[in-house]
């Protein structure tokens, strides 16, 4: 069924743009009609509308009085909705390709797209076979077939898609109000009303879909099929394991070519292959997954880090705590985890008749330190830091080397202070992390306020709404951009989530704050005020970069493993260019070791182009080659990384100097 127009209205309509003006039009006229009248170059470029608030196909009609903005690919809505529309053609070019497949799913993602799909006698896809579902896919694009829309029955909609059984569970659920999210969109608003949305293209094709959708697929073309993964129905262990597709899809072949561009540079850089070839960290199987071991250079880097952090608390007035790695459940009881996060935790241990458990969470031990002896007014603000081991039971396939692991090392913060003080700190704390995050050489950052969760959330609406209003004055105040993430706070508090940009553009989450008047209220905190009375004090969390593993991972990723000097677990490697160089190449390392760098020599029992070679592969800021001149003068040869040519005849003493200022300034 397409979308209707009543034969008797024959007046003009109005509708109103985005900018305030109004366009005057034919009754029955569409979208795409719209389009037309602002220009010829919007009508060629729009995609689909959205009218009053919904996002419409170009051939909706539209009423007198709507507002309608033009949705062009290159918009956040247009990408999604190319997307959507390149995913149709997916499952159409499978469905054809292998008869008796059913599909399941297929939603527009970040970046690109996925359908999962049923294959015959529990066939599997191999990658070679991306390239014929590509080829079929674009014949489907060079067809240029219309993308309609259609309404049905739940039974007329059951009978469509009676060979296809997820389709079916989809139908069930949604005409019976049982579905939200990606279930509801797979076929449309009217779901809770006894309808359902498909869209049909070509002869032979019909999926489920709220849409909307370009209007034919001629409209598409620049996509790149990527993998084949295996997903459970529903991510339900339990149910069937379905064959996934993923792709990419842009709106011209220029972003199409920089995107695939940056996940190629982003495969390079990924923190796990950098991790093994320079030999920083692993992950031996019998420590089970999610779980790492820090080798010596590894381990350099992050002292360098943990260092640093240390020195900055220490001079941003906090106090150094420490606490164990298990608590008796208690513990947990009162602060809410095993209520709100018991499925993050691992099981119990029991001993001496109780249950005790790796901690999660730092944030209730240091409730403890503050509760250990009577406050003042005149002890706020309470600033503790420690960086705590934690333990959290992630699922095996989330796992993702030091970026989402079981076992982790935060730089926990928490501070105790008075409601007039919270607006002071909350600056202070977005300044502290700000500065901290650019002296490791990040300088985009993004911010996110995530609001109170409808489900699995403590504390009285009114502290929750005091909270959230305190943390959006400290964002404006900062003038740090930041967007709203309904319902995204955890079960005890609103947050701030701090992203940076790495070197190829991508978004990382480091740091949280979080302002919580729950955990004191659980925990019965108090501080005697001015007024002699009892107050409850305000706790505010924050963990800056995250943990040092995930920050560590995101580090080894912005550089691609080329640290600046004053991170590089070596800093400096000097290379004698023959046996009798070897002394004077000794020497040297002791005076730069004397000065505090991180040096090693590289004695001439191989070829020298060979050492140079190897040193460069391990991303070396500096390499010192030392010749006769050198021992005679006393200077060296500065093969820099980076640099166009070497450098020779550089006096030790100049080569010290500059040396120590790249690391004083952090570079």
């Amino acid at each position: 069924m397409r979308w209707s127009v009543a034969s008797e209205a024959m007046a003009d309509i109005t509708v109103s743009l985005p900018d305030g003006s109004a366009r005057t039009l034919p009754s029955g006229a569409t979208a795409a009609d719209l389009a037309a009248d602002i220009g010829p170059g919007l009508a060629r470029d729009a995609v689909a509308a959205v009218v009053d608030g919904d996002e419409r196909d170009l051939v909706a009609p539209l009423t007198d009085g709507a507002t309608v903005e033009i949705i062009t690919p290159g918009s956040d809505r247009g990408l999604e909705t190319l997307r959507h529309s390149t995913a149709h053609v997916l499952a159409q070019a499978v469905l054809g390709l292998w008869p008796g497949a059913t599909f399941a799913i297929g939603p527009p993602i970040d970046n690109g797209f996925y359908y999962d799909f049923e294959l015959p006698d529990g066939a599997t896809f191999d990658p070679e076979d991306l390239e014929a579902i590509d080829a079929r896919m674009r014949e489907i694009v060079a067809a240029d077939q219309a993308f309609e829309r259609g309404e049905a029955s739940a039974a007329e909609a059951l009978e469509i898609f009676a060979d296809h059984v997820y389709k079916c569970e989809i139908i069930e659920k949604v005409t019976a109000g049982e579905a939200t999210g990606d279930l509801a969109d797979e076929a449309g608003a009217e779901g809770t009303d006894g309808q359902v949305t498909y869209y049909r293209n070509g002869d032979d094709f019909v999926d489920l879909c709220r849409g909307p959708h370009v209007p034919s697929t001629g409209r598409l073309g620049h996509f790149a099929l990527q993998k084949v993964a295996g997903a459970y129905w529903r991510g339900d262990e339990r149910r069937p394991m379905l064959q996934r597709i993923y792709g990419t899809a842009w709106s011209t072949a220029k972003e199409l070519r920089g995107h695939l561009h940056r996940l190629a540079e982003a495969e390079k850089r990924d923190h796990r292959r950098l991790a093994a070839e320079l030999d920083l960290v692993s992950w031996p199987e019998v420590l089970g997954p999610g779980l790492a071991v820090w080798h010596p250079k590894g381990a350099m880097v992050r002292k360098v880090i943990e260092d640093y952090s240390r020195s900055r608390h220490e001079a941003g007035g906090y106090d150094f705590v420490f606490s164990p790695h298990i608590a008796k459940s208690v513990l947990w009881e009162t602060s809410g985890h095993l209520e709100f996060y018991a499925d993050s935790m691992y099981p119990p241990m029991e001993m001496d008749g109780a249950s005790y458990y790796p901690k999660p969470m730092n944030c209730p031990f240091h409730v403890t330190i503050f509760q250990s002896s009577q406050r003042s007014y005149r002890d706020l603000p309470k600033r503790y830091f420690e960086l705590g081991a934690v333990y959290r039971y992630e699922l095996s396939g989330a796992l993702h080397g030091l970026l989402r692991s079981r076992g982790f090392t935060q730089d926990d913060a928490h501070i105790f202070c008075t409601r007039e003080q919270v607006s002071d700190e909350l600056a202070s704390l977005l300044d502290f992390t700000i500065s901290v995050l650019q002296a490791f050489g990040f300088d985009e950052f993004q911010a996110k306020l995530s609001t109170r969760p409808e489900e699995k959330a403590v504390g009285d609406i009114e502290l929750w709404d005091l909270a959230t209003d305190g943390l959006r004055s400290a964002l404006e105040s900062a003038g740090l951009s930041y967007v709203v993430e309904e319902g995204g706070g955890a079960f005890y508090g609103p947050k701030i989530d701090v992203d940076v940009t790495d070197a190829i553009g991508r978004p990382w989450q480091l740091s949280t704050l979080q302002l919580d008047f729950n955990l004191p209220e659980r925990f019965g905190l108090e501080y005697v005020g001015a007024d002699g009375g009892r107050h409850r004090p305000v706790m505010i969390h924050r963990a800056l970069m995250g943990s040092i593993e995930r920050f560590f991972g995101v580090l080894l990723e912005h550089y691609a493993g080329a640290f600046p000097a004053w991170l590089a677990p070596e800093q400096v490697r000097v290379l004698p260019v023959a046996d009798v160089h070897q002394d004077y190449a000794e020497q040297v390392l002791a005076r730069l070791v004397a000065e505090g760098f991180r040096a090693t020599v590289d004695p001439a029992d191989e070829p020298l182009g060979k050492r140079v070679r190897s040193a460069k592969t391990a991303k070396l800021p500096h390499v010192l080659v030392v010749g006769d001149d050198d021992v005679a003068n006393d200077t060296v040869g500065d093969n820099a990384r980076g640099a166009d040519k070497p450098e020779r005849d550089l006096p030790l003493d100049d080569f010290v100097d500059r040396l120590s200022a790249l690391v004083a300034e952090r570079r």
